[in-house]
């Protein structure tokens, strides 16, 4: 397939081309792309021309800033095909239906999910913090032997896609649903689980405190975080000071790359072990 920048080399200027940010993101249908000011004026001739590269798109958006609330919700504005921001995203067997502008989904954590599923041992029981609209405990209820997940979500958009996903998925039996607030974990679920996850790289650290109280002793958790090639080590002290906090020790078992967030700068897991 050609890329973006050989389909626009006759219609931008090299300089232009030089600008495109020629990455972009599929969900379901929807192309959601980002197209720097310089462009500005050009982004009608960059959306027609991917809305006409990518197979299967029936919607062309662009970002209009970043994820932004505590909601996390994503400002879009549709610039080719039909005005719609409804999808259902195909990943790992799953499918996943949500809003692409009031719910964060990112489809490029699509293989870290079921990395984060083989984490998982037969008979565990496994919460997971920020959960969107359920995508982690999805493939982890077909890609792991875990005996019960539970999700917990604030964003109240997010949480009812959640709970249809779990249906869509026939996971019913082995996925429950809450929606609520992660430092108030623990009064929504009143259980302890032996693996926790908290996918949110922009809290990760400053929310695990309140988290630990839902981890049995020993059990394993996994945060995620931003960070810069040779500043891993500097994530791993933020979790270790984080479980300090509440009087809890931990083992850093590794810090492992997910995938590039920015020029130099990384999504990575945290993995531990309270001790």
């Amino acid at each position: 397939m050609s890329s973006l920048r050989q389909v626009l080399s006759k219609k931008l200027s090299k300089r232009d081309l030089a600008l495109l940010r020629a990455g972009f993101d599929v969900v379901g249908d929807i192309a959601i792309i980002e197209v720097p000011f310089e462009l500005k004026k050009k982004k009608k001739i960059i959306a027609d021309a991917l809305f006409k590269l990518v197979k299967n798109v029936n919607t062309v958006a662009c970002k209009l800033g970043p994820h932004f609330g505590k909601f996390r919700r994503q400002k879009l504005e549709v610039l080719a095909g039909v005005k719609n921001f409804i999808t259902t995203h195909k990943e790992s067997g799953c499918l996943f239906r949500l809003d692409v502008e009031k719910c964060y989904f990112s489809p490029r954590l699509g293989s870290e999910r079921l990395r984060a599923a083989k984490l998982i041992k037969p008979g565990e029981s496994v919460f997971v913090a920020c959960s969107g609209v359920a995508p982690f405990p999805i493939v982890f209820a077909k890609h792991s032997r875990a005996k019960r997940i539970v999700a917990l979500e604030l964003n109240p958009v997010a949480h009812k896609f959640a709970l249809e996903n779990i249906r869509l998925n026939k996971v019913q039996d082995k996925v429950k649903a809450f929606k609520g607030d992660v430092k108030k974990a623990f009064e929504i679920v009143h259980e302890k689980f032996d693996r926790l996850f908290l996918p949110a790289p922009k809290e990760g650290s400053s929310l695990l405190p309140p988290l630990l109280k839902l981890a049995k002793k020993g059990a394993f958790f996994h945060v995620y975080d931003f960070a810069s090639e040779g500043a891993f080590s500097e994530v791993a002290e933020r979790v270790r000071l984080a479980c300090e906090k509440v009087k809890k020790k931990c083992e850093i078992l590794g810090v492992v790359k997910c995938g590039q967030h920015a020029p130099r700068v990384f999504r990575v897991r945290v993995d531990a072990r309270l001790v």
